[in-house]
């Protein structure tokens, strides 16, 4: 494994580059921290290249990420180098350089989804690429303008979620709407029905929107289903739209294993 010491190294240049432009479409990706790094040797295998901190490489979790790539493509940072690279400042002493799967988008939907429609908080996609996991969800579109999903603070959002998901970016969501199979069911404000009140399609696309706007009006006029959540009014407006997802699929997904009643 290579030792570096120098900021002026070629490799540590690009890594540092890197770091400050991740997330873009199709680009190599630095994931951060002992987590993430597992999941994806689970998933993928062996990383693009393995970033240690020199000082951690004892750590037993750490100890056990250098042992499981190949040492050819393993450097060696000093702790204050692989501190400029960390996403957060008490950085976990390792990062992985990957490159995600493009994916493309299939012929026929016929399976539960989620749609993204523009959603521009990291946080708030992070959190809602964790919801779809955790509610079984297996493929999500995300709609151009909605955050980067492998920028540095949706993948610490996510906690690894990415791994459990076949994930589209820059997707066409209208132009998705002839190839879906199921019913395509939207949040909204006007004109929906109360969540609780009857039955919630088994297999669906769902398409929650942009923290401010909402579903766009296009995908709302083809939603099937509109469902509003009831809350207080007088108190909040709306929900946050991580806060709506976890509601709606967790309602959806009680219903398919336990019926209707409440």
């Amino acid at each position: 494994m290579k030792h570096i010491s120098s900021r002026d190294n070629p490799a540590v240049k690009a890594l540092a580059k890197l770091a400050c432009t991740a997330g873009k479409r199709g680009a190599p990706v630095l994931l951060d921290g002992v987590h993430l790094c597992q999941a994806w040797l689970q998933h993928y295998g062996a990383p693009d290249q393995a970033i240690f901190d020199v000082e951690r490489l004892s750590q037993p979790d750490i100890a056990a990420l250098a042992a499981a790539v190949p040492e050819a493509s393993s450097l060696a940072l000093d702790a204050r180098l692989m501190q400029s690279l960390a996403s957060v400042e008490s950085g976990q002493g390792v990062a992985f350089l990957v490159t995600p799967q493009v994916l493309p988008v299939p012929p026929v939907v016929d399976e539960n989804c989620v749609l993204f429609d523009r959603i521009q908080d990291p946080g708030n996609v992070g959190t809602l690429l964790r919801t779809c996991a955790a509610a079984g969800i297996k493929r999500v579109f995300l709609a151009t303008g909605t955050a980067a999903a492998w920028s540095p603070k949706v993948l610490r959002s996510g906690q690894g979620a990415h791994f459990a998901l076949a994930i589209h970016e820059h997707a066409d969501l209208t132009a998705l709407l002839p190839r879906l199979q199921v019913p395509l069911v939207a949040t909204s404000l006007d004109g929906a029905r109360d969540l609780y009140e009857g039955r919630l399609p088994e297999r669906c696309a769902w398409v929650f929107g942009h923290e401010g706007q909402g579903v766009a009006a296009e995908l709302l006029a083809a939603a099937k289903l509109k469902v509003l959540i009831p809350h207080d009014a007088v108190a909040v407006e709306s929900l946050n739209v991580g806060a709506a997802a976890a509601i709606c699929l967790f309602e959806q997904r009680r219903q398919a294993l336990h019926g209707s009643r409440r």
